[in-house]
């Protein structure tokens, strides 16, 4: 779904204020610590939390009214489908995860509006450094004694899910990944690919595909991990949705799509190839033996779960952070796979249902999960997001990675190329901007009262 890139404002920079709020929003979105407000309430993502509430503030007169007023929409529906949730007795834990989803989406739309303000450069050159410094920073770790460092404060910010399983990863990976003051090297993965490829989505830069490929290929080296193979599969959408939105005037033609058609055909081939041959013991242990337990609850596991829930509460799902609600149906989904080993075990649903796309399925069912999606789609429609299809894309890959529905970095995902998007279709060297209706018809009129000019007429 195209719609036209919104007209750019005059030409500006974000200040260092900006800058700085922005970057400790993503290093609050890269670390994901939680302030606990209650024993049983946190504040997930806390520094990204401060940071993107200054930023509303400081974005206040960019909010619009119909902005606000599709959000207020979108909010309406999540309500109704907390509402219509089976079992009102965990109506208390639903609200909790609808506060802190309100947050997600408020801070993201915080986000959005300060990246709108940005220049491409400033902005690309903010992720490209992010993704240098993890880069060398896993490597100081790994090679230069920076660990001892990394675990004392990851054991100092951390209050839970601190990864602790080196002895795994020598046995996948052959070495200790690293986690970079992060609670996991997932998390690093995670945070890298998203800063390489929100990079890759704003710069100008000409051989920015090959840089992307190498930093990518670094990565895999530095920090092995799968999260990093889905950033080959984020390359074709990129070309198949961006490059023709960026040039509204000139479309691309049905030959340029069936190449990018092609192209991304060859990189699932690209994708499936390198997964076999850098990941081939974990692919081992999930074809046979044991099995996988990171991938069968990040991949297989929540999609059973999702299709149960189909089944036994299609209108409204769970409802929102509604794993206590279906601990014992997840229990015997997970229980019937071939995939899963009662050795596994675990104490808390929410920690093994790590992937938000199904999770938003298993929160809101078939009926209420169509309605917020067609909401959130519309609301993105009036923020005038170039290519919407392309941004829901983007959130379904990395959602193989991640959990926390409810969380900052869901929405993050979603919302900070949302607006990379516009910003990169506004400042495209062959953009054609359409100018509002209102300025075509002052230019007709004027045009028409030169060409009544007497001197005009006679030498026409």
């Amino acid at each position: 779904m195209m719609v036209r890139p919104a007209a750019p404002p005059a030409t500006q920079r974000l200040g260092w204020v900006d800058m700085t709020l922005v970057l400790i929003f993503l290093i609050g979105i890269y670390l994901g610590v939680n302030l606990p407000i209650t024993s049983s309430i946190p504040f997930p993502s806390a520094p990204a939390g401060i940071a993107g509430i200054v930023l509303l503030w400081r974005r206040r007169d960019a909010i619009e009214t119909r902005h606000l007023a599709v959000f207020l929409g979108v909010l309406v529906v999540y309500i109704a489908s907390v509402l219509a949730a089976t079992d009102y007795a965990f109506l208390g834990k639903r609200f909790t995860g609808l506060v802190q989803l309100v947050y997600s989406l408020i801070i993201g739309y915080a986000l959005f509006l300060t990246v709108l303000q940005a220049e491409r450069r400033q902005i690309a050159r903010l992720f490209f450094w992010m993704s240098v410094i993890i880069l060398i920073g896993c490597i100081l770790e790994t090679h230069a004694g920076l660990a001892a460092v990394s675990d004392r404060v990851r054991a100092a910010i951390y209050d839970h899910g601190v990864y602790i399983s080196d002895r795994r990863d020598l046995l996948l990976y052959g070495k200790v990944r690293p986690k970079f003051f992060t609670s996991e090297p997932s998390a690093v993965t995670f945070g890298y690919t998203l800063f390489v490829f929100c990079w890759f989505l704003v710069s100008g830069y000409r051989w920015k595909l090959f840089l992307y490929v190498a930093l990518i290929g670094a990565g895999m080296i530095v920090m092995p991990g799968p999260t990093l193979l889905l950033s080959l599969l984020l390359i074709a959408p990129y070309y198949y949705f961006i490059i023709p939105a960026s040039q509204p005037g000139n479309r691309r033609n049905t030959m340029y799509r069936a190449g990018i058609l092609i192209f991304g055909s060859l990189l699932l081939i690209v994708f499936a190839i390198v997964g076999s041959v850098a990941y081939s013991e974990r692919l081992n242990q999930i074809l046979h033996g044991g099995g996988d337990p990171s991938f069968f609850y990040r991949v297989i596991g929540p999609m059973l779960v999702a299709l149960e829930i189909f089944k036994v509460y299609p209108v409204a799902g769970a409802g929102l952070t509604g794993e206590p609600f279906i601990h014992e149906l997840a229990t015997n989904t997970y229980a019937r796979s071939s995939f899963y080993s009662t050795d596994w075990g675990f104490s808390k649903l929410s920690e093994v249902l790590t992937n938000y796309f199904w999770l938003h399925w298993i929160y809101l069912g078939a009926i209420f999960g169509l309605a917020v999606l067609a909401a959130i789609t519309y609301w993105m429609h009036v923020l005038r997001v170039p290519s919407i299809t392309f941004c829901w894309i983007v959130w379904i890959i990395f959602g193989q990675a991640s959990g926390a529905y409810v969380g900052p970095k869901t929405w993050t995902v979603l919302l900070l190329p949302a607006a990379l998007s516009v910003l990169y279709c506004r400042n495209a060297a062959r953009v054609v901007v359409p100018l509002p209706e209102a300025q075509r018809r002052i230019q007709s009129i004027r045009l028409g009262n030169r060409l009544r000019q007497p001197g005009l007429v006679s030498q026409r």
